[in-house]
């Protein structure tokens, strides 16, 4: 799947609805000063910088298996603890932090119950473990998945990744042990100035969408490319993107 790309790319592709969306996450996560927390999946660092601005920097940790986004991070953001690895291997301690989270990441992960069991591991009894992902139908990328599906209807989208749907990630969240588990919906509003700005950013290859987008020859982009500007206009394009959240307590 297309993440070892580099930070700026993924920021114009998914950051742009990513930003917009940490601060109801990690409110909703009821992340506060003086918490220990960690940010799984952390790409190139948007929920870690605003975690920062929440609590404290040498009490922050991140995680990613990209590379190029634990560079990043390492790089903007020096006293937060940055690892290069894997959700379902964690290399923290157990009952370490108060608060761990994973935004945008769950329905990535090879195998999300053992990812949200590693969050529950490293986070103390009475902690948090907090996620988030786009729904299916009304997600961030479910504009372009719609117009992917006017001319190839056997298309293999985001629908049935982990937590996508209805009930998803809370069913997800108890069996990985948590207990107490709420769920929320978060929304967010981002308008496009010109098609342009929507469509250039699945063209560099990020996450599904943009690996179907590689996979196309010429003419099939070209086809695609007509059909979402017929369906969206030339802009300005709004964008009102929803994610299932749910959170649950440890121990």
């Amino acid at each position: 799947m297309g993440f070892e790309v580099a930070a700026e790319r993924y920021a114009r592709f998914m950051g742009r609805y990513a930003e917009p969306l940490t601060p109801f996450f990690a409110d909703f996560a009821k992340v506060s000063m003086g918490h220990r927390v960690l940010d799984v999946g952390c790409g190139p660092g948007t929920l870690t910088r605003h975690l920062v601005t929440l609590t404290e920097a040498h009490l922050v940790a991140a995680i990613d298996p990209s590379p190029p986004f634990v560079e990043t991070v390492a790089r903007r953001l020096a006293r937060v603890d940055v690892h290069t690895g894997v959700a379902e291997a964690l290399p923290f301690a157990d009952n370490w932090f108060d608060v761990a989270l994973a935004q945008l990441v769950v329905h990535f992960l090879a195998d999300p119950e053992e990812g949200l069991r590693e969050m529950a591991r490293v986070t103390r009894p009475g902690g948090t473990v907090a996620a988030c992902v786009w729904d299916a139908e009304t997600g961030a990328v479910a504009p372009f998945w719609q117009c992917v599906h006017e001319i190839d209807q056997d298309a293999e989208d985001e629908a049935f990744l982990a937590g996508a749907r209805t009930g998803d990630l809370v069913g997800l969240l108890k069996r990985a042990g948590l207990r107490k588990v709420e769920p929320d919906t978060l929304s967010v509003r981002v308008v496009h100035p010109t098609f342009e700005d929507w469509w250039e950013p699945y063209t560099y290859g990020v996450g599904p969408a943009g690996d179907y987008v590689k996979g196309l020859d010429e003419p099939g982009r070209t086809a695609l490319e007509k059909v979402a500007r017929h369906r969206l206009g030339d802009g300005p394009i709004t964008v009102t993107a929803t994610a299932w959240a749910a959170r649950g307590t440890v121990g």
